[in-house]
């Protein structure tokens, strides 16, 4: 049986280029492999021809080879020149763990981990864990907003080796397992399996005299100090990120982040509802009956002043516009709303019990409709009793 053109393989014109020719081996390695066409017995034959034309393509010399003399050119040694001398192959054979090299990370990168680029040892570099931090702050100060320093202890770069985690601050040298990989592959049959390189953890690279102060580990715990902004309008479960702020890499990897979670305090007085306050103002019962303007306190340490209307009841709400708090994001300021408790005195004279009782009868006529209908009801009642 003849052999297929290479190009029609892989799906490309004979004009492709090399990045052409890679993406169209690894359209047809996602489609043909056997996982996932363990129904199609013929597939395994296909991806191993898709590996074979992808073997001899990507290779300038080897495709040199073959679009000047076709498949002949890697029959019986042909067109191999001093590499095919070499492997006592020619440039023939379709290896498939050299070719589908190249395209594994792109097809199993993000089950795998990647390979890390050139040089693996510092691109693979831990990156450091983020950190959180529980800041708990007052109402004003959530009103106003405040700057804050923080304490935070952490993993920092160790000075003694600037984070390499060598002595003397010598770089690590690239691990002779899986070259700086972080990676090392094994052929088990027709595939090839990738695991964590078992002599430098993943890291690509090997410290032979690791630094006394941190232990190798390119980083050591200290307490850091940072100043940190808090906007005015925060509230309870707001997060703060400070980029870069968290714990070191390992072996000069780049740091986490910090996140800052706020939580307001409650407050004595006032209550908050999004950026909307609520009080409860005390007011004397004759203020309550007569009527007046009286004085509150607002969250910015002033006094705002309302007038409460003549026969207020307990409960009654009055709002102060733009006295609540400030929008975090933009918007309008919220409102302060005032709710009325009527006060009963106590620890009367008796001079006040006199006023009181002369009061309550000149009052009945002042009183309104439900409590009259009310007091009506039951003196009907005891009339009743005695008769």
């Amino acid at each position: 049986m003849s052999k297929r053109d290479y190009y029609d393989v892989l799906g490309v014109s004979k004009g492709a280029t090399a990045d052409e020719i890679k993406k169209g081996f690894r359209t047809k390695a996602k489609e043909l492999h056997p996982d996932r066409n363990k129904d199609n017995p013929e597939s395994e034959g296909q991806f191993k021809e898709a590996n074979e034309a992808y073997d001899v393509l990507k290779d300038p010399e080897k495709k040199a080879a073959y679009d000047r003399y076709g498949h002949a050119a890697f029959e019986n040694g042909m067109g191999g020149g001093q590499r095919g001398a070499q492997g006592g192959q020619g440039f023939g054979g379709g290896d498939f763990s050299s070719a589908f090299s190249d395209v594994f990370d792109d097809l199993f990168g993000d089950f795998m981990g990647g390979r890390g680029g050139q040089g693996g040892g510092r691109q693979r570099a831990a990156r450091g864990s983020d950190l959180r931090y529980n800041l708990r702050i007052s109402l004003e100060d959530a009103f106003a907003g405040m700057h804050k320093t923080i304490n935070v202890p952490t993993a920092v770069a160790c000075g003694s080796c600037e984070g390499t985690g060598a002595e003397g601050g010598v770089e690590p040298t690239t691990c002779p397992t899986c070259s700086g990989m972080g990676k090392v592959r094994a052929q088990q049959g027709f595939f090839t399996v990738e695991r964590t390189c078992p002599t430098c953890s993943g890291l690509g690279q090997i410290i032979k005299n690791p630094c006394k102060s941190c232990q190798g580990h390119g980083r050591v715990e200290k307490d850091r100090s940072l100043s940190v902004n808090i906007p005015a309008g925060v509230e309870t479960g707001t997060r703060i990120r400070l980029a870069g702020e968290g714990e070191a890499g390992m072996r000069g990897g780049p740091p986490g982040d910090l996140y800052i979670f706020v939580e307001v305090s409650a407050h004595d007085l006032f209550e908050r509802d999004g950026n909307n306050l609520y009080c409860r103002v005390p007011v004397s019962m004759a203020k309550a009956a007569l009527g007046g303007a009286i004085e509150v306190p607002t969250i910015d340490g002033g006094r705002g002043r309302v007038q409460i209307p003549e026969g207020s009841q307990s409960g009654r709400q009055m709002r102060l516009r733009g006295k609540g708090m400030p929008a975090l994001r933009g918007g309008p300021t919220g409102d302060m709303f005032i709710e009325l408790a009527v006060e009963t005195p106590m620890n009367l004279t008796s001079r006040q019990k006199e006023l009181l009782r002369e009061f309550e009868d000149l009052s009945e006529d002042n009183t309104n409709p439900e409590s009259r209908s009310f007091f009506s009801s039951v003196k009907s009642f005891w009339d009743g009793m005695k008769g």
